[in-house]
């Protein structure tokens, strides 16, 4: 199962919208602390996230607390970051990758940037353009990731294919 991990995420808007992505594709979604919105019941009910419970949520204190909690993200992992020497249709991507995005005013960490140098990856753009809106790029990603793949687990036609 494909893996999404929010590093330090801010914008409620943008987690949200990664959620929906999530539930679409049967993705696990991996948040880690701080955040900069409320994730409770409460907060999420409140919120009218009605897709919610389609989504396979976890969060994690720091970057060192999800791998030692899951080891094997350290095998399977692309980090996205408008730094990267290579661009996405370089990585070949895995049914169980995990895929890192960083907060939204800085990215992801430099430390954890240079320590997988090689498994960083962008989104060619415009110099001029510094960025993509977050949950954009996690789509982009996710929907490249599961095209390699053969989108597994998801449908291939709509009902005007009948």
């Amino acid at each position: 199962m494909l893996n999404i991990v929010l590093v330090e995420p801010e914008i409620p808007q943008n987690c949200g919208n990664i959620a929906r992505t999530c539930a679409a594709t049967g993705s696990r979604l991996h948040l880690i602390r701080p955040l900069g919105f409320d994730i409770s019941d409460r907060a999420v009910k409140r919120a009218g996230l009605d897709y919610w419970h389609l989504v396979q949520v976890q969060d994690y204190q720091s970057l060192p607390d999800l791998f030692a909690q899951h080891p094997e993200a350290g095998e399977e992992l692309w980090l996205a970051t408008t730094k990267a020497p290579q661009d996405y249709t370089q990585a070949h991507f895995t049914p169980d990758s995990w895929l890192f995005f960083g907060k939204e005013t800085a990215g992801l960490p430099e430390w954890f940037r240079t320590a997988h140098r090689e498994r960083c990856i962008r989104l060619p753009m415009r110099r001029e353009a510094r960025s993509l809106n977050l949950s954009n790029s996690v789509a982009i990603l996710t929907y490249e990731a599961l095209r390699q793949n053969g989108f597994p687990g998801l449908t291939g036609t709509g009902e005007m294919a009948e």
